[in-house]
């Protein structure tokens, strides 16, 4: 097999792996009554970050991750403090209630992943191989 082959074959796969994924993120999201934005923000707020930062986790605008977290303000799931060391930056925060649904959101996202019939080992070895992959580009 030429190495046009395997990259249109990796291409295709990757592509593939990217909509089963995306139409899981979406089913927890109609579970959740949320959006899959809402979801993934959810999964990225791990700790106290700015827009800025959870946009780059998003890959997407400041200004989409800015509507994300107004919205799950609105909801009472996030709050905004002053950043602790960049007066210009406010920190996202989830309040009690966030942090249930960020649980809830990991739970449901790790139930039925489709990456969930690999090993933990070859989890890894892909994620490895990814950002591998990314690094490069």
């Amino acid at each position: 097999m030429g190495s046009e082959e395997i990259d249109r074959d990796v291409c295709k796969l990757v592509h593939g792996l990217a909509r089963t994924l995306d139409g899981h993120v979406r089913r927890v999201a109609d579970t959740m009554g949320l959006t899959p934005s809402q979801v993934v923000a959810l999964r990225e707020l791990s700790e106290p970050i700015t827009a800025r930062e959870l946009a780059a986790r998003m890959a997407c605008e400041a200004s989409n991750a800015t509507f994300v977290l107004d919205r799950l303000e609105e909801r009472g799931l996030l709050k905004r403090h002053p950043h602790p060391t960049d007066r210009r930056a406010k920190q996202i925060v989830l309040t009690a209630a966030g942090l249930q649904r960020r649980e809830e959101a990991l739970k449901l996202l790790g139930d039925g992943s489709p990456l969930g019939s690999l090993r933990a080992d070859q989890q890894e070895a892909l994620r490895d191989l990814l950002k591998a992959l990314s690094a490069e580009a």
